[in-house]
């Protein structure tokens, strides 16, 4: 008799405090939630067809969402056919801006970059890619012989 008493009484504060650690899992994972410093519109942008020798720059932008100016202190790109222009002020809280990207399309086929941003606002960076493929330069039109 003794022995169930004492199982009944473990299973019970068993149970209870399981209940206790799941209810407090639950709340620390709405907490851990929280807006970021920085809001892209996008983190990727893909062009499909792109003209040999085209100047159309890839354009990411973002707004400021937290309390303090926002410095652009680094932007890298994944290698030298890729240039990318990071604004050289302050972003003040609120405000947008925007990061400009330039691919060198003198280069047919398939492409996938990266730019990586570093900010004043997190120590993680921020991975933006771009992707597309630059079709073949035209063949200049043949122009008819006269005899």
């Amino acid at each position: 008799m003794k022995v169930i008493a004492i199982l009944a009484v473990s299973l019970i504060s068993l149970g209870s405090f399981a209940q206790t650690t799941t209810d407090k899992a639950k709340k620390d994972v709405k907490t851990e939630a929280t807006k970021s410093p920085v809001a892209f519109k996008t983190l990727k942008i893909e062009r499909a067809e792109i003209p040999y020798d085209s100047k159309e720059p890839f354009i990411f932008e973002f707004k400021n969402n937290g309390k303090t100016p926002l410095i652009i202190t680094n932007v890298q790109t994944s290698c030298g056919c890729t240039a990318a222009e990071k604004p050289t002020e302050p972003i003040a809280k609120g405000k947008s801006s925007k990061i400009v990207v330039n691919y060198d399309t003198k280069r047919v086929g398939q492409f996938t970059k990266t730019i990586t941003v570093t900010t004043n606002a997190s120590t993680e960076p921020i991975i933006l890619t771009i992707t597309g493929k630059v079709l073949p330069q035209e063949a200049p039109a043949e122009t008819p012989k006269t005899n």
